[in-house]
């Protein structure tokens, strides 16, 4: 499918403008629609990734080409987002940082690539892979899961063909059957579009599978600049009940924690909101039940 001609694409460079890009949007929005038919296996796919993380194991994304940056894009955002350490989220490019400057096409090529890149970050037990190719029959791709899964690793693979090489060697299989892309072949279009939406999807999961995320607050940011300094300080007086200002003097104590915060806002010693955090495997929700709020 993702190889195949759109059915509306015919003259579409003799057309206007304006219904050329109309196409264009109708096919990116029922590309995303590909996603709704991939809610089960997402939800599973979170569950090997959030299990991995709460072990100690690792996330690692792996991809060539476009796929590969969807991949990559995902895994860079995670630790600003969730506050995750920078050791536990990889991410596997063929190509690595030489092939950014112009996606040359070779390196997804490569099976023996895919092996020892997944060999030399010591992918093994205890980790997850999540590995995404539209086609789902790229050689580096296939190197990356075959390795994965060959050292112990949990494998999660995304791709938008049905009966996908990929899928054979995956614990989890998310197939986004997305339809043919107007510019044929160029899966950065409709099959990327569907691609981010599922990773923006699974690693929410993720964050609120390690109790990351509390009404829709990420209260395990890291906030490393002036604008999430702000963000953090308004969770905090949201979540607590409080004024900005009490809220950033929580804040300042707890050292930018937004979850040692709001229990230092309910009366909580700072010793003990840490304790609480890590007794209730770092569920603000679960901390914030334990005992009276006092410490």
């Amino acid at each position: 499918m993702t190889e195949e001609r759109h059915a509306e694409a015919q003259d579409i460079d003799v057309r206007d403008a304006v219904s050329v890009l109309k196409l264009l949007a109708e096919s990116q929005q029922a590309a995303a629609r590909a996603v709704d038919d991939a809610l089960e296996p997402l939800a599973a796919a979170a569950g090997l990734a959030t299990q991995a993380l709460q072990s100690g194991g690792r996330l690692i994304y792996a991809g060539a080409g476009s796929s590969g940056l969807m991949a990559m894009v995902d895994a860079l955002e995670l630790p600003g987002t969730y506050g995750l350490a920078p050791h536990a989220v990889v991410f596997l490019l063929a190509g690595g940082a030489a092939s950014l400057a112009d996606l040359a096409g070779g390196y997804e090529d490569d099976h023996d690539l895919g092996v020892r890149d997944v060999e030399q970050a010591g992918v093994g037990a205890g980790d997850c892979l999540v590995i995404v190719s539209a086609s789902g029959s790229t050689p580096y791709a296939l190197g990356c899961a075959a390795a994965a899964r060959a050292a112990g690793a949990s494998v999660v693979a995304i791709a938008n063909n049905p009966g996908a090489r990929l899928f054979e060697a995956a614990d989890v299989a998310v197939l986004l059957e997305t339809p043919p892309e107007v510019i044929s072949g160029s899966t950065r279009m409709g099959a990327g579009t569907a691609q981010k939406i599922a990773l923006n999807m699974l690693s929410t999961m993720v964050g609120i599978g390690l109790g990351h995320v509390h009404d829709g607050h990420m209260v395990n940011l890291r906030p490393d600049n002036r604008k999430l300094r702000q963000r953090a300080a308004g969770m905090v007086a949201d979540i607590a009940g409080i004024d900005r200002a009490t809220a950033e003097r929580h804040l300042e104590a707890a050292d930018g924690s937004v979850k040692i915060a709001v229990l230092l806002a309910s009366g909580v010693r700072r010793d003990v909101a840490q304790q609480r955090l890590d007794a209730a495997g770092q569920s603000l929700r679960r901390a914030l039940a334990l005992g009276d709020g006092r410490g």
